[in-house]
């Protein structure tokens, strides 16, 4: 039990020395990351859509 108890205790110490990002950079990172997701999930989208339709080409 008492080892679980240390554990913790380490863990605590660890996360005081953590740099967490100030709000302007959490900002900034969150605007890119959702820009960089949402384009690549269109960039597939438009890929699928014309792998689809190139396959229903070739097969009719």
């Amino acid at each position: 039990m008492q080892r679980i108890v240390n554990f913790f205790r380490e863990v605590g110490r660890e996360m005081r020395k953590v740099s967490w990002p100030k709000r302007k950079e959490l900002t900034s990172y969150t605007v890119t990351v959702l820009a960089t997701v949402t384009f690549f999930a269109l960039f597939f989208a438009v890929i699928d859509l014309g792998i689809s339709e190139l396959i229903r080409i070739i097969l009719e």
